[in-house]
């Protein structure tokens, strides 16, 4: 929920040719509420089409914040709207419950479409948790073709921390196999804004000159989640019980037992894969968060642990990137999930297409 990532790539679903360049539209304090109460709206919501009260006027701003994002970007980097096949438009997820055949993402394609003058692919999830599949995570494909981009050593996990943090498993032909691992950044952000006014714990600055707090960390790794094998998922809100029972902490010793949690979660998600991945590679807002790059390191080890821009990437605009490489995908009628990334029943197409 901090704002709109806008990228190019040049691709035909398959094959990355090349990453071209990006852009970003922070929300301001004002929208992040708006999306904030869309969120605890949603809690109720059992039809994904309906959009009561707050929720209408959440996605509205969403479309009219994603349009200004392209507009500005395309004005800035002098492209011609003929110049691109589609745009991949996501959407905000205000609720993700797979269990129920339920995940609602704000955001109207048709109308980005015809503001923008060019074809959008977006509600990217429905197909596959209405097949019975979890959903998420999405970009499994398109990590396997930025690590077949890379070559080098095997297995490479690729981690991305946003809101959820979640990785993709990658060796050779096999199929990748993906799943979210924990809360990521959602429990570190929402204490850093309930007990010290900030957005997030910057640079990892609190949370390097906390205390661990081993007790709580121990009770909270017994969650069932993190015994269930992949394929698996999470809303942003399942651990929300635990954050309204946190112990009470300094900000310090806050910040640093969240990133712990999070570190923690990530490690136990080895249990679960065909091997431990020799390298790791982090991408998301949690790649800049040193104390967690550090606790990832120490509990991933011997595995090399590495930044997504460390190999070239753009660890911020990779899901942008992510979602355009999907949207060529849905235009070729190629599969974006997998039984092994969502559990869903066979590989399956998944997106909607949105022309002007």
């Amino acid at each position: 929920m901090d704002g709109v990532d806008v990228a190019l790539v040049d691709t035909d679903g398959e094959r990355v040719a090349g990453l071209g360049p990006t852009h970003y539209r922070p929300y301001s304090d004002g929208e992040r509420d708006l999306l904030r109460q869309a969120v605890a709206e949603a809690t109720t919501l059992t039809d994904r089409a309906a959009r009561p009260g707050v929720l209408a006027a959440a996605e509205t701003m969403v479309t009219d914040a994603h349009a200004e994002a392209v507009e500005n970007f395309f004005a800035e980097e002098g492209i011609q709207k003929s110049d691109v096949a589609v745009i991949g438009f996501h959407g905000q997820t205000v609720l993700h419950r797979p269990e129920r055949k339920l995940t609602v993402q704000i955001g109207d394609g048709a109308a980005l479409a015809k503001r923008i003058g060019v074809t959008v692919a977006y509600d990217f999830r429905a197909a596959d948790v209405a097949a019975g599949g979890q959903g998420a995570p999405l970009v499994p494909v398109f990590h396997r073709a930025l690590v077949e981009m890379l070559g080098g050593e095997r297995p490479v996990a690729v981690l991305n921390v946003g809101g959820v943090a979640n990785l993709t498993y990658c060796d050779g032909d096999a199929p990748p196999v993906a799943c979210d691992t924990g809360p990521g950044n959602a429990l570190i952000d929402d204490f850093m804004r309930a007990h010290a006014g900030q957005p997030f714990d910057s640079d990892g600055a609190a949370a390097a000159a906390g205390k661990i707090d081993e007790a709580f960390l121990a009770r909270a790794l017994r969650d069932p989640f993190f015994d269930r094998p992949p394929p698996k998922s999470l809303d942003r809100n399942d651990f929300a019980a635990l954050d309204r029972n946190l112990p009470n902490w300094s900000v310090e010793d806050g910040a640093a037992t969240l990133a712990a949690f999070t570190a923690a979660t990530v490690a136990l998600a080895m249990d679960h894969l065909p091997r431990p991945p020799r390298r790791w590679i982090v991408s998301g807002g949690g790649a800049r968060n040193r104390a967690l790059m550090a606790m990832l390191e120490k509990r991933l080890a011997p595995a090399r642990v590495e930044t997504a821009d460390s190999v070239g990437w753009s660890g911020d605009a990779l899901e942008a990137q992510a979602f355009g490489y999907l949207a060529a995908r849905t235009l070729n009628a190629l599969p974006i999930t997998f039984p092994t990334t969502t559990g869903a029943p066979r590989p399956m197409t998944g997106g909607r297409v949105a022309r002007p």
